[in-house]
């Protein structure tokens, strides 16, 4: 991983997306799903909720960084529990 200058916890940040994106591939050809609506009165299905959730956390992450500085794996749990409220709610 020297040539791209990656770290550990990048390989497997990215890891766990293509995982997670592998995963949700998976379940839709075996599970097909039809779209449901929930609070924000759009229909969604399991990957629209995964993009979501993908993209809140993100944000959550940059709030966190921003305000509070430091103490990520807090922002971690924070982002657990939206990823739980989304795919509930969602």
């Amino acid at each position: 991983m020297d040539w791209m200058a990656w770290t550990w916890p990048t390989a497997i940040f990215f890891a766990v997306i293509a995982g997670l994106l592998i995963t949700f591939t998976i379940l839709a050809i075996k599970f097909p799903e039809t779209p449901r609506t929930g609070i924000l009165r759009i229909e969604t299905t399991r990957g629209d909720r995964l993009f979501i959730t993908l993209l809140g956390s993100a944000f959550i992450n940059l709030a966190w960084l921003g305000l509070v500085g430091e103490g990520q794996p807090y922002a971690l749990l924070l982002c657990l529990v939206y990823a739980a409220a989304v795919f509930r709610w969602v």
